[in-house]
């Protein structure tokens, strides 16, 4: 960044979901972003990673994650994590003990994808989850 002493130690980290909007004086002059790394949608291993991880200690069969490593096909890290969730919280409220249910993980997707609006989906990125997935 212009006005740094070449020898400051400083590091500038710049993230974007939207680069084809970053300013054209920005992007496009040599020398002011060094590096981008691109962060993909996790794959079906990073999906069911990231279920395990924000299941919070709750238990999964096996069955239920590999259903949900299926239906969230193309979604974020950011989805699974509100998924997840949302998922706890349906299970909390229907009073099941034991291991998180069915019901409530398509309750949390019924609810993000669908009656919880458009925007809703929007703002959850589920725009990139194919919804003919989640049947």
């Amino acid at each position: 960044m212009d006005g740094l002493r070449e020898d400051a130690a400083v590091l500038f980290v710049l993230t974007t979901n939207r680069p084809e909007h970053l300013e054209a004086a920005l992007a496009s002059r040599p020398g002011r972003i060094d590096q981008a790394i691109e962060f993909p949608l996790p794959n079906d291993e990073g999906r069911r990673q990231l279920i395990d991880l924000y299941a919070c200690n709750l238990s999964l069969s096996a069955g239920l994650v590999s259903n949900l490593v299926r239906k969230t096909q193309g979604a974020s890290a950011a989805f699974i994590k509100e998924l997840m969730r949302r998922s706890a919280q349906f299970h909390l409220q229907s009073g099941e003990k034991g291991a998180l249910q069915a019901q409530s993980t398509d309750a949390a997707l019924e609810e993000m994808l669908f009656t919880g609006g458009s925007l809703n989906a929007k703002l959850l990125g589920a725009s990139s989850v194919k919804r003919e997935m989640i049947q």
